[in-house]
């Protein structure tokens, strides 16, 4: 069938990994030019199924061309981990790795995992392999594939909490590319010289179209933001027990300025299957979105975009044909929110969980706020582990009473104890941006806690500092940062401009809409102080923010992701 497939027709990157040799590309030579911080322009795809993206700073950019130099080239390592569950020995590793290799920072990302940034090409192999030696792994977190599986966070919320971290490790192994490239390319495994020894039996010789990303919420907490991903699991509880999960499909939120045939969408519940069922659930829409996703141009290949092409019910039906049975109807739930609920709570197993917010995600010392330092010497008097969130925070899960206590004189000595913080700033989430992201037109991790201390003023001015509000930044329109769900979304247009997005509910279930398009921070500023004032006068009892400017048609509702624009 290969053989008359007309390359032509399809996009540069389905011929690149049909050549691969599933995934091995010229990888091997990349990684051993000394002339250059880069890997060749194919292997740069490549890379990306193995866990990494190459970047520079573009902070240096002027200065290096100054002095003709190529830029300040360096990687991004993303692990995999379903459920975003590290032991401390895993944390210290992973401590370690950011000052031996990195740039002495952890990302904590919206998919319950690390970010290495600012790894050399000469130092990428030791990262991987040390990785590998606690038990760690960047398979498959990046690339045509499905990436990390996320699920509910926090055991202190939930009793069934063990069971879908369970399950999430359950669907990302099935899920797993079967070519031994990872291991040969950077364990030093044994090299299969002929590629027809290696079989991918769910993904083929091209893998997926786009990438591919599920989550498993358990209601009333929708905290991995369960209509922004591809495939998604709702547990459905009953009589104190998850009798199965709705499924969710066709959520993803990347979208091109100026291109109005992309656009982000919220999933769509097509039924509800058992627990048993769910791995093969999983596999059959993978599948589907194998065999009908767009080739020909990526900015169309997501699962969103065939699924408004073939149309719900059609992808459905298929979907169960390939099961070999159909779904049962959905059964009811209702979502309270999709943020994280901080501080100490003690669980069902009698063990402490603290959820400690981490301003975008970004583990470090200043000197002051000496978060790294803290969670380090946690790591080491831990009798429990750690749990990253979709929201980019952490939870200290699992510890005694002895331990609890020393937690918290570890944070108070560090600078770093947990304090009052706006309902604006709980509930925020910025991507990475400038200076590293090469997708980046504007500020955001480094921004966006600055913006919300002007607008914390505002709040005060209105007495609703602890209000929650959902805000969320991105340095461009790809959606990295979840924006097109939040009550307020910033996207960046250029430097120091943005487009500002209203409307998105508080419970993660609905697209917010452009409101004012490419302005700076003091309109930003002034829209919002109306905003807030208006709200402040007239809500409706419990209203919440995004419901509130619908209601006053600040903006209107978009009930179809094809009706969204930028």
């Amino acid at each position: 069938m290969t053989d008359t497939i007309n390359w032509k027709e399809l996009s540069e990157v389905e011929k690149l990994k049909y050549d691969s040799n599933y995934l091995r590309g010229t990888l091997v030579e990349s990684l051993a030019d000394p002339i250059t911080g880069a890997i060749a322009d194919g292997d740069t795809q490549i890379s990306k199924f193995h866990g990494m993206y190459l970047q520079w700073d573009r902070d240096l950019d002027k200065e290096r061309k100054k002095q003709k130099l190529e830029p300040a080239f360096s990687f991004l390592i993303r692990l995999r981990m379903p459920g975003g569950r590290f032991t401390p020995e895993q944390w210290l590793k992973m401590d370690a790795l950011a000052e031996k290799y990195a740039n002495n920072t952890l990302k904590l990302t919206t998919r319950q995992t690390f970010q290495l940034h600012g790894v050399l090409k000469k130092n990428l192999k030791k990262t991987i392999q040390e990785m590998n030696d606690s038990l760690m792994d960047t398979i498959a977190a990046c690339g045509d594939v499905n990436r990390n599986v996320m699920c509910h966070a926090n055991p202190a919320e939930s009793a069934f909490h063990s069971e879908v971290i369970d399950l999430a490790q359950k669907v990302s192994e099935h899920l797993l590319p079967n070519t031994t490239a990872y291991h040969e390319i950077w364990l030093d495994k044994k090299l299969i010289a002929d590629s027809k020894t290696d079989v991918e039996p769910l993904y083929g010789d091209r893998y997926l179209p786009r990438k591919f990303k599920i989550g498993i919420v358990i209601p009333p907490n929708n905290d991995s933001d369960v209509f922004s991903q591809d495939l998604g699991f709702i547990a459905i509880i009953e009589n104190a027990k998850i009798v199965g999960y709705n499924v969710s499909v066709g959520g993803g939120f990347g979208s091109t300025f100026g291109m109005s045939g992309t656009y982000p969408r919220t999933g769509t519940v097509i039924g509800f299957c058992t627990p048993g069922q769910v791995v093969d659930v999983a596999e059959k829409v993978l599948l589907t979105q194998r065999d009908n996703g767009n080739r020909k141009n990526r900015k169309q290949a997501r699962l969103k975009y065939t699924i408004d092409r073939m149309g719900v019910e059609v992808f459905t039906s298929e979907v169960e044909q390939r099961l070999g049975y159909k779904l049962e109807p959905a059964r009811a739930f209702k979502f309270e929110r999709n943020g994280d609920d901080f501080g100490w709570k003690k669980g069902t197993d009698e063990k402490w969980h603290l959820t400690y917010f981490v301003e975008g995600g970004r583990v470090k010392d200043d000197g002051k706020q000496n978060i790294k330092t803290a969670l380090r010497e946690i790591a080491k008097i831990s009798d429990g582990d750690f749990i990253l969130t979709g929201n980019q925070n952490l939870i200290v899960s699992s510890v005694s009473e002895k331990v609890k206590k020393k937690v918290d004189t570890i944070l108070k000595k560090n600078g770093v104890a947990p304090s009052e913080l706006s309902g604006l700033r709980k509930n925020s989430i910025a991507c990475v941006a400038l200076p590293t992201c090469p997708l980046a037109f504007a500020e955001a991790e480094r921004y966006l806690p600055t913006l919300i201390s002007k607008v914390e003023l505002i709040l005060n001015d209105f007495n609703l500092f602890k209000e929650e509000i959902v805000i969320r930044m991105t340095g461009c329109p790809n959606g990295c940062g979840r924006p097109y769900l939040a009550e307020i979304g910033l996207i960046g247009k250029s430097p120091g401009y943005y487009n500002l997005y209203l409307g998105g509910s508080f419970e993660g279930t609905r697209l917010n809409t452009l409101y004012r398009e490419t302005i700076p921070e003091e309109e930003i500023l002034k829209e919002v102080r109306m905003l807030i004032a208006d709200f402040a006068a007239n809500r409706s009892e419990g209203e919440h923010f995004g419901d509130f400017v619908i209601r006053k048609e600040y903006v209107k509702e978009i009930k179809e992701g094809k009706d969204f624009k930028h």
